[in-house]
């Protein structure tokens, strides 16, 4: 018995002995991966910190409103950042065919804005390529001659609508006069960044700065989808306070501006101006026998149609678009 006992105390020694010195492994290994660990955080602690103030100092580093003297056009962007637009794409004032009460009606408006007179945020809905924006562009370029470089063209793009309000806090200070363009505006779906502009129009205890004047283009009327309408006056509780709080965004606008599709006469008149502008001579029956096969290719009569072929025609030509 004394036998057995003790060989048995001599089997279980050695596996204590083994499970110690596993357990002393498992503690040797774990103390540099913890330590290992720490270091990767601090590493990783310093690395935010160091990006975090470069990003501190290179927002500090811009001056807006120093910037604004650069140029007369600018680009919105949502970080707040204004970028100068050295040369604007656009066209002569003179070459807008079709259009001309809209023209009177906006270069009226522009004109008493720039002069430091009450004017109202404008919105040019209607047909496309009917020089929507191009008139806002020459409007601009216009009334700027006049105002000294005075006036100040800042586009802002659909997609960066929410961040408006930023953007009119930043204006209000300047002693320049704005004209905010958001080219191509609507909504869709269940996009509610429409609230930030009419907020920016004429909501808010601050109201719009006296010093900023919006003008928006869109094909849409109400600058929402009919279908966005009609979702909202089938679901809702009230369908007249539903619709009447979505349309209520285009009343913000204080003009509204009807583009509608050119006659063929208005589009041979379009076609006629452009290449007297730039110098491209075609006998006139052959110029309104291709303008006008052309436009069928294309579908539609507008400015942008004329536009192009009249691009196409230069080219063919070899007449560089240069004004003479």
């Amino acid at each position: 018995m004394a036998r057995k006992s003790r060989k048995t105390s001599l089997r279980k020694t050695p596996l204590k002995t083994s499970g110690a010195r596993s357990s002393s492994r498992a503690g040797v290994t774990k103390r540099p991966k913890a330590a290992a660990r720490r270091d990767a955080a601090d590493r990783i602690a310093r690395a935010l910190e160091t990006i975090a103030a470069a990003m501190t100092a290179a927002s500090e580093q811009i001056d807006n409103h120093a910037v604004m003297t650069h140029a007369d056009a600018f680009v919105w962007h949502p970080d707040g950042r204004l970028t100068p637009v050295p040369q604007v794409s656009r066209v002569d004032l003179g070459l807008l065919r079709g259009i001309d009460r809209m023209r009177d009606i906006l270069m009226e408006n522009t004109l008493r804005f720039a002069r430091g007179l009450p004017a109202n945020n404008a919105l040019l809905w209607g047909a496309r390529g009917m020089g929507k924006s191009s008139l806002v562009k020459a409007a601009h370029a216009s009334v700027n001659v006049e105002a000294g470089g005075r006036l100040k063209l800042i586009e802002i793009h659909r997609e960066d609508i929410e961040s408006l309000p930023g953007l009119m806090e930043l204006l209000r200070s300047s002693g320049f006069r704005f004209i905010v363009f958001c080219d191509d505006l609507s909504f869709d779906g269940n996009d509610a960044s429409y609230k930030s502009l009419k907020a920016a129009l004429e909501g808010g205890i601050e109201g719009r700065p006296d010093n900023v004047i919006l003008y928006a283009t869109s094909n849409r009327r109400h600058l929402l989808a009919r279908d966005m309408i009609e979702n909202e006056r089938s679901t809702a509780i009230n369908p007249g306070e539903a619709v009447e709080e979505k349309v209520s965004l285009s009343d913000r606008f204080g003009l509204w501006l009807g583009f509608h599709r050119c006659s063929q006469d208005e589009y041979l008149a379009m076609v006629r101006g452009y290449c007297s502008h730039f110098g491209i001579r075609l006998d006139d029956a052959e110029l309104e026998r291709e303008a006008l096969e052309w436009s069928a290719t294309r579908g539609s009569r507008s400015g942008r149609v004329a536009w192009q072929f009249t691009q196409e025609l230069a080219g063919r030509l070899g007449v560089r678009l240069a004004a003479k």
